[in-house]
């Protein structure tokens, strides 16, 4: 963080999002700080178009896109009180977010029940099967 402003580039898994692709939201936090929280604009929500932007190839995109459930990526930032802070909170939220989203899903290797499960299930259903029948009138 040291170094950084919350206006430069968003570096994401070796990509580089433009801050011109960014759009910074400010509004007044909640919890402590009295005073201080009523009046200044110290939550910062960051706001990234996915679908719009052209950092990421289009079936990457469609993947994260999938994964995280809307194109708009949303990240916000309230635990400081000071705004700076919040802000290079949302930006590091925001690139773990994407980096999560990029992580391809392992293939399911499909596999076979066991034989002592089958067993149990076998012995499961037997027994349920005579409680039942046990519960039936006698003619």
């Amino acid at each position: 963080m040291a170094g950084q402003s919350p206006d430069d580039d968003l570096e994401v898994a070796g990509r580089t999002i433009p801050s011109s692709e960014l759009e910074w939201r400010f509004t007044t936090s909640g919890g402590p700080g009295g005073q201080h929280a009523n009046r200044s604009n110290t939550r910062a929500e960051l706001v990234y178009d996915l679908e719009n932007s052209d950092v990421f190839p289009p079936e990457l995109r469609a993947r994260m896109i999938a994964k995280l459930g809307d194109p708009l990526v949303v990240v916000s930032a309230a635990d400081s009180r000071s705004q700076f802070r919040n802000r290079m909170l949302a930006r590091s939220r925001l690139r773990e977010l994407l980096v999560e989203a990029q992580k391809q899903p392992k293939p399911r290797k499909p596999t076979k029940p066991t034989r002592a499960s089958r067993r149990r299930r076998l012995e499961e259903k037997r027994a349920h099967s005579e409680k039942k029948r046990l519960r039936r009138r006698i003619d």
